[in-house]
């Protein structure tokens, strides 16, 4: 396979919707469970993601699954896939 036939294989996210007060933007909590380096206890790590989201269909607490994408802005590299699970 050559370069140009190859696509790329983008990175696939879940996670809760923490803020949804800006315009087609929501902002996604990636929850991360790791052991630590030295004693091994499971630590829970998380990350804040700027998501696009084009038809602002996700609320807060709502799960859902973002993809990498291209630069939309100078924050938001991730793009909204589906809302897994509304909030109750």
């Amino acid at each position: 396979m050559s370069k140009e036939t190859e696509t790329s294989v983008r990175k696939e996210r879940r996670g809760v919707v923490v803020s949804d007060g800006m315009e087609k933007t929501i902002t996604v909590r990636i929850d991360i469970k790791k052991p630590h380096r030295l004693y091994g206890k499971t630590m829970l790590r998380s990350k804040k993601l700027a998501v696009h989201d084009e038809k602002s269909e996700a609320h807060v607490g709502d799960m859902v699954r973002v993809i990498e994408t291209r630069p939309l802005s100078k924050n938001k590299r991730w793009r909204l896939v589906e809302v897994m699970e509304r909030a109750k």
